[in-house]
């Protein structure tokens, strides 16, 4: 005879002590799921469907919380970090500290220009040019050459901003012999122009990336051209010389622009590197600004 307590129904067997037993589906479902093939035998429950067959020229679609998900979309989000989001804040941190670094820089310009006794205590001291002179090259090879000092926090920021009050010191100095019209004017434009060069490699589909190689000869030719510029002083080399610094580094400036937006383009920095970006495009416009100033100075000698 059977025991009464060992029954089974609906596939599950009764548990002493319960009035029933468990059903061989706790949550029949509405739909089955593809690839599900019925064994013999196979007793479909109440509410049940054949899922439709997948065409396999149509995507595979992945539905769930967040909406549906394809895997081949590129450009898909709500499941984990894109690399288009990770570049977006990337951008934002470099902008952040490019923004601070011109800040300071500007203040010591102002400073020195309308400052008198700043003025005349640098004037007194002229071994603080030398000084500040060789804090700057340290802080800038020292970044440049090992990716432990620009990558490792607070290191980076320690050096950054030893390197941007050495060079805004540097500039304060430079700019006490123009005069405060002069150097108001190369402000503005040098503005000006780095905001156009910004917008504009922004939204072209030239890629400047691959002029790197080009652009460091250019660098070279323009070196050794301010050497013979030494030699032979005068008004209209001055200007000559001026005018294709300021041009190589507007170039430089879109350059480096299109290096960090990564995207399209075939060369990028890596978002590691916001240090790097940062003191490149500092660079650039202090080299854009130092020439326009060169040029305007000239042209009203």
């Amino acid at each position: 005879m059977q025991d009464p307590h060992n029954q089974y129904y609906g596939g599950y067997p009764q548990q002493p002590g319960l009035s029933q037993g468990y059903p061989s589906h706790p949550y029949p479902p509405q739909q089955g799921y593809p690839g599900f093939a019925p064994q013999a035998g196979f007793i479909p429950q109440p509410g049940y469907q054949p899922y439709p067959p997948h065409d396999p020229g149509q995507p595979t679609m992945v539905s769930g919380n967040y909406g549906a998900y394809d895997p081949e979309d590129q450009n898909a989000k709500g499941f984990d970090f894109t690399d288009q989001s990770i570049r977006r804040g990337f951008i934002r941190k470099v902008y952040s500290i490019l923004t601070t670094q011109l800040a300071i820089t500007l203040g010591f310009i102002v400073l020195f220009m309308y400052h008198r006794p700043t003025k005349l205590w640098v004037q007194q001291h002229p071994e603080m040019f030398w000084i500040a002179l060789g804090v700057m090259i340290v802080t800038f090879i020292s970044m440049a050459c090992c990716g432990s000092v620009r990558r490792k926090a607070p290191m980076n920021f320690i050096f950054l901003a030893l390197f941007t009050f050495a060079q805004s010191f540097l500039l304060g100095v430079t700019t006490a012999k123009f005069s405060s019209q002069e150097v108001l004017l190369a402000v503005g434009i040098t503005a000006a122009v780095c905001l156009g060069l910004t917008l504009f490699a922004f939204q072209t589909k030239w890629d400047f990336t691959v002029m790197g190689g080009v652009l460091f000869v250019a660098v070279i030719i323009l070196m050794l051209f301010g050497i013979i510029a030494i030699f032979f002083p005068g008004k209209t080399i001055t200007i000559v010389y001026a005018s294709l610094g300021a041009l190589l580094f507007s170039i430089y400036l879109v350059y480096d622009t299109q290096l960090m937006m990564g995207g399209e383009h075939k060369y990028s920095i890596s978002p590691e590197e916001y240090i790097f970006a940062a003191l490149n495009l500092y660079l650039d416009i202090i080299n854009i600004f130092m020439y326009i100033l060169t040029i305007i100075g000239a042209t009203r000698d």
